[in-house]
């Protein structure tokens, strides 16, 4: 699979891919792949080409510009562009394409989707990932804030499954009444055709009819569906009675009210959970920057290029995750001095509210799943 995706996807435009397959101990608890890229081409002959060219600006007329200088005006363009953004898109539906045909080789029905669930129109919570140090204290049973969040998403994403099924179920239901009692509805008169029927009649007459499906049951086959038909009807009856529900339009309109509801509260968790994350990855990466700072002063400081580039080699991994840090940070619009503290009260107040939008969705399930 994987050799048949890197030569479909890089090696037939002219890369060179190595990929190597992980699967830490304990084996099959998170197996992946890394690939490793050339960004540059190479020639027929084996020569690495050049990365990029230099291309001179011209003007309205066509003309090269010339600088005060004396040189053209000029700027580098990349001769391939494999490191381009775009390519993400169409790599990602590629791995989607291989991935599904193996799985259906091997008889699976799973498949998966290149698609946030925002983009496939689930209404589902997004976890966040975790990364090798945070899943390494997970492992060892130490919680994290990120494990945590996760583990509250899982919960939220279950209770929102659950009242999807529940509202399912009980549209499903109705239906199954509607169709049971649709020649007591043919003969009602036709002025009231158009109307809503009663709830309270349709039960009753599903009742009846249920009891006349069982006529050549046994004894206690009848007892028995008929006790559970009436613990049912009884429930359904209570929860009309509270909410004042009266016909089948009504019961359709609470029910749209409890999904827009349910909806309303998984976006706003997922906003909560999006600003925690952002959180979370501000204080991770202004540690990293403070843990790794005295190397990249000492590394800005050196004035020689060679010694400089020889300091670079030898403390690449540490530069490496300072830069990696801080780019990080101004992705997110802040610098080292970002109030720590601040994001710390911000984070405890958005976990509360991520705690209290949980609440609303297990109320919600508790009153609609009965």
């Amino acid at each position: 699979m994987m050799q048949e995706y890197g030569n479909e996807y890089f090696v037939s435009k002219g890369m060179c891919c190595d990929f190597a397959i992980h699967d830490p101990d304990p084996p099959g608890h998170n197996p992946h792949c890394h690939i490793m890229l050339t960004m540059r081409a190479i020639d027929e002959n084996g020569k690495w080409m050049p990365k990029s060219r230099k291309v001179y600006d011209l003007d309205e007329n066509g003309e090269r510009i010339k600088l005060a200088s004396g040189n053209w005006k000029s700027h580098k363009e990349n001769t391939v562009d494999w490191n381009e953004q775009y390519h993400a898109e169409e790599w990602r539906h590629g791995w989607e394409v291989i991935q599904n045909k193996y799985l259906e080789l091997a008889g699976s029905a799973e498949r998966v989707d290149m698609r946030s669930y925002e983009r496939q129109g689930l209404d589902i919570i997004p976890t966040v990932h975790m990364g090798p140090a945070v899943s390494a204290l997970e492992r060892k049973g130490i919680q994290t804030n990120i494990g945590n969040l996760n583990r509250d998403i899982k919960a939220a994403n279950s209770l929102m499954n659950s009242i999807r099924s529940t509202i399912k179920n009980l549209r499903n239901w109705i239906s199954a009444i509607a169709e049971a009692t649709k020649e007591v509805l043919e003969e009602m008169e036709a002025e009231k055709k158009n109307a809503s029927p009663n709830l309270g009649e349709l039960l009753r007459d599903y009742l009846d009819l249920r009891k006349a499906e069982r006529s050549n049951w046994s004894q206690y086959g009848k007892q028995k569906g008929t006790a559970s038909d009436l613990k049912a009807v009884s429930h359904a009856v209570i929860y009309l009675k509270e909410n004042e529900l009266f016909t089948l339009e009504d019961l359709d309109a609470k029910l749209n009210s409890v999904q827009e509801k349910a909806s309303g509260i998984s976006k706003k968790m997922r906003d909560v959970s999006s600003r925690m994350k952002a959180i979370s990855d501000i204080q991770s990466a202004v540690a990293e920057c403070q843990t790794y700072q005295p190397v990249h002063d000492k590394y800005i400081k050196i004035g020689w290029k060679k010694v400089q580039a020889v300091f670079a080699e030898k403390h690449k991994s540490e530069l490496t995750s300072y830069n990696k840090a801080y780019r990080t940070l101004k992705k997110h619009g802040v610098d080292l001095s970002v109030d720590l503290e601040a994001l710390k009260q911000e984070y405890d107040d958005l976990k509360k509210s991520h705690t209290e939008l949980s609440g609303q969705l297990a109320l919600l399930k508790k009153n609609y799943s009965r």
